[in-house]
This record gives structure tokens, sequence and C-alpha cells, in this order.
């Protein structure tokens, strides 16, 4: 099976490696501000918490606690001084979660593709010049970033729907899954990934003597 992105040339795959990695880590970074206030007692994962909740009772639990939070661990203040306040997230002395997390689901799908290609290069890169049968699985596994990425697009909009007051049977069973089979996805690509990195290098074939 050929990488999905062995079309780029060898000479600029590392440049667009790195160039998709800073996106990563940066928007990354943007999501961490932006899932902070959801961070409770009752979704310590904020918004993951939300993805794997699987059943309409545990969501249902997930976004009361969120309507009824004090947002005691961020303040007013603190959000004022973040750009996201121009988006109209703070009004006045009144906070607008739900503003937030829609423009997080939203700002979501940008990060699906820049994810995707920044892992995948990575497993083209990190398979350069080793055994068949590791660059075999980095092949499967650049294509199972991007399939990871398409799950993520599909949980978004159930998570949409679940927001928007449909905390009903079939939405979080269809996060639930989608975000399983997303993070065991990367999760496998990142363990490729690092395993082909700390690989030796397939031995050079024998030239036959003349």
């Amino acid at each position: 099976m050929q990488h999905p992105l062995e079309f780029v040339p060898i000479n600029l795959r590392k440049p667009f490696f790195f160039v998709f990695l800073i996106l990563t880590i940066f928007i990354y970074g943007i999501f961490d501000i932006l899932d902070k206030p959801f961070r409770n007692p009752v979704s310590p994962r904020g918004i993951v918490s939300l993805e794997l909740a699987f059943v309409p009772n545990r969501a249902h639990e997930i976004i009361s606690s969120w309507e009824d939070a004090r947002w005691a661990n961020i303040s007013i203040d603190d959000l004022s001084a973040y750009p996201f306040s121009s988006f109209g997230f703070v009004d006045g002395d009144n906070f607008l979660p739900f503003h937030y997390l829609f423009f997080g689901l939203g700002f979501d799908y940008l990060f699906m593709p820049v994810y995707a290609l920044a892992l995948s290069l990575g497993l083209l890169l990190a398979g350069h010049e080793k055994p068949q049968w590791l660059r075999s699985y980095g092949a499967l596994a650049g294509w199972g970033v991007f399939i990871a990425a398409l799950f993520d697009a599909v949980e978004n909009y159930t998570l949409w729907k679940i927001l928007t007051g449909n905390i009903i049977t079939p939405f979080p069973e269809i996060a639930g899954v989608c975000a399983t089979v997303k993070f065991t996805l990367l999760i496998l690509g990142i363990t490729v990934a690092v395993v082909s990195t700390f690989s030796r290098k397939e031995p050079a074939a024998p030239t036959s003597p003349e």
C-alpha cells in the first residue's frame, strides 16, 4: 500500500511537516484556552468528556454542569484579555459559554486537515529508508490519520446537535464511537511514527562484483 502523501516531493516533505506541526501546536494551544472553562468535576477533560459521554443521561449531566457553573477557574477579567472576547464571548459581566463551544466546534474543522497532514507527513518522513514492513505500517497509519479526521468531522456534527438541545439517542452514542475511533487511530499513528523514527535504516543492498 502506498502512503497517501507519497506524491509530495522528497525535498518538500520536511518543510511541509514543520509548517503543519507548528500550526498544529498553535491551534492546539487555542483549544486549550477555549476548553479551560469547561473543565470541572463533572467534566474533568472538558469537551472531551462530552465527546465520550456515550449516553444521553451522561451528556445531559455534563451540559448541565456547564450551564450551572460559576466559572470559578477563570474570571471575566481574564477572559476580556483574550482575543476571543472580540467575538462576543464576553457580554458585560456575563460569560457566554456556549458561544465558546460553537466557535470551538467550527474552528475544529480547520484543525482537522492541519493535524492530519502533520502526522501523516511525520509518518512518511519517519518511514524513509526503513524496512519495508515498517513502511507498510506507516502507509496504513498515514491513511488512518485522514480517516480519523473524517470521524472527527462526524463527531463535531453530533456534538453540535447535542449542544442545540438534541440530547437524545443516537447523537451521544455516535459522538462516543467517532471519538473512540479517532483517538485510537491517532494514537496508533503516533506510535508507528515514534517506532519508525527510532528504528534502524534498511541495510543497503549488496553490490554485485563486476
